[in-house]
């Protein structure tokens, strides 16, 4: 059982990638998953609670410009970055509006899990998913107004229970288990990087099923699109940090958090309010941020 947690935690790249791969010959086993992703999430927070040190978490708030900055290049950076992009490659006004979403929206659980592997600052890459969340009704509206002078709402407290459930309450459920358990629960700590590898995995394989007609017809322009912003938001993200000498391992989770965003809710929103055209950018960028922040991780984690 070890060797296949080790053999799992050190190709990991691969593992996803077969698990791709599955998503796209057995769509409709995987598609069944879709209803069970916010589980699956939860159980991979709880395993980072299980993880955070209590020290760790006091490093972040005596660094408050580590927030302030990831937040300002989540917020500022990922929008203009999109519209820029979107305007450069001549995108049609409603993909316009769907890569400007994607980037409007601030970030989500699968950074979280990205930094967690990768072996850089997992307090502060929590801190900054949850800051961006509670934003993201005032920001990400603005920003899509701004740019593309489109309206939409969000609801405040539909994002927040959400935030909540998946999020913080099995965070908080892992943290207080780690203090009152430790030393019995060591052993089952040694697993969770394996089994948040076979999680995302899974969910990488159910998104891929779910769009296996979208990838068919393979947009070409959305894809460089996508992946241009994606990078981008990567090496901003990376660099901006290190310029103000940042420890290694903020500017590695500033640069997660900012490359990867909530492309489920960019998904809703657009869906939502415009139509599933406009929804097309945000599919792409779930299904290549995932893979991306995989290859990401994998580099900074060799780097550790």
């Amino acid at each position: 059982m070890n060797f296949i947690s080790k053999f799992i935690e050190k190709h990991f790249l691969i593992t996803i990638l077969f698990f791709a791969a599955l998503g796209l010959i057995f769509p409709d086993a995987f598609s069944l998953l879709k209803s069970y992703i916010p589980f699956i999430l939860g159980l991979i927070m709880l395993g980072m609670g299980l993880t955070i040190d209590f020290k760790d978490l006091k490093d972040v708030g005596k660094n408050p410009k580590w927030l302030f900055v990831g937040v300002l290049l989540q917020f500022f950076v990922m929008p203009l970055l999109a519209f820029v992009i979107g305007k450069f490659l001549q995108l049609p006004q409603n993909l316009l509006v769907g890569l400007i979403i994607v980037g409007a929206c601030p970030g989500g659980t699968a950074s979280n899990v990205m930094v967690y592997l990768s072996k850089a600052h997992l307090p502060l890459s929590i801190s900054l998913t949850l800051i961006s969340t509670i934003l993201a009704p005032i920001l990400t509206p603005f920003w899509i107004f701004f740019l593309a002078n489109e309206s939409i709402d969000i609801s405040f407290l539909s994002l927040a229970e959400t935030t909540f459930w998946i999020v913080l309450f099995p965070l908080l459920d892992g943290l207080v288990i780690r203090k009152l358990f430790q030393k019995k629960i060591q052993p089952v700590i040694d697993f969770f990087p394996s089994i948040s590898i076979l999680s995302i995995a899974s969910i990488v394989a159910c998104v891929i099923a779910l769009n296996k007609d979208v990838l068919a017809t393979f947009p070409i322009l959305i894809f460089i699109a996508v992946l241009l912003h994606n990078v981008f938001g990567f090496l901003i993200g990376y660099l901006v940090p290190t310029v103000l000498q940042f420890p290694k391992k903020v500017s590695k989770t500033i640069a997660i958090e900012v490359g990867m965003q909530n492309s489920g809710l960019g998904v809703s929103l657009a869906l939502v309010h415009f139509s599933k055209i406009t929804a097309l950018p945000a599919v792409v960028f779930s299904i290549w941020h995932n893979l991306a922040g995989i290859i990401v991780a994998k580099i900074f984690k060799r780097q550790s």
